[in-house]
């Protein structure tokens, strides 16, 4: 809120801004209030968090970069600083800076190194002109087991005109 009014004071007016904003989400601010927010001295932690967002920078970048969180609070410490990891994080993203993710996400799907050449026997028109003319069966999974072979966790259903 107050960085809003210093936006506009040169426009507006303090005064002004206050009585129209008036009562808002965040809480009511008169002229007397702005005032005494900018004469008010920045709390402890606001000082102390501009000291460590230079230390989390300085240390990440003595680390090429690549702490995340984890690694960044243990850094933290080992330097001498008495900090928390939540409060580690938080710093992290003031400062703007991550840990490098590694590993990559599971491949589930592999391309075919050729097109399908099976033939699309419905061209794909899943509309069947009476009950019982049209059945599509989706077949996720085999499984050989004694010369059997068994289909897990089939869905079958049979599509109707209409339906």
């Amino acid at each position: 809120m107050i960085r809003f009014i210093d936006t506009f004071r040169g426009r507006f007016g303090v005064e002004f801004i206050c009585r129209v904003l008036g009562a808002t989400a965040c809480g009511f601010i008169t002229s007397r209030g702005y005032r005494a927010a900018k004469s008010r001295k920045p709390a402890a932690r606001a000082i102390r968090d501009g000291l460590l967002v230079e230390e989390v920078k300085r240390l990440h970048a003595a680390n090429y970069g690549v702490y995340g969180v984890r690694k960044m609070w243990h850094a933290m410490r080992r330097a001498g600083w008495d900090i928390g990891r939540d409060q580690t994080a938080r710093l992290m993203r003031v400062a703007g800076v991550t840990g490098v993710v590694r590993g990559r996400k599971p491949r589930t799907t592999v391309p075919a190194r050729v097109p399908d050449q099976r033939p699309d026997l419905v061209m794909r028109d899943f509309k069947a002109p009476a009950p019982n003319r049209l059945w599509v069966a989706d077949i996720e999974r085999h499984e050989a087991l004694l010369d059997l072979a068994v289909v897990k966790g089939h869905r079958f259903a049979s599509v109707a005109a209409g339906v």
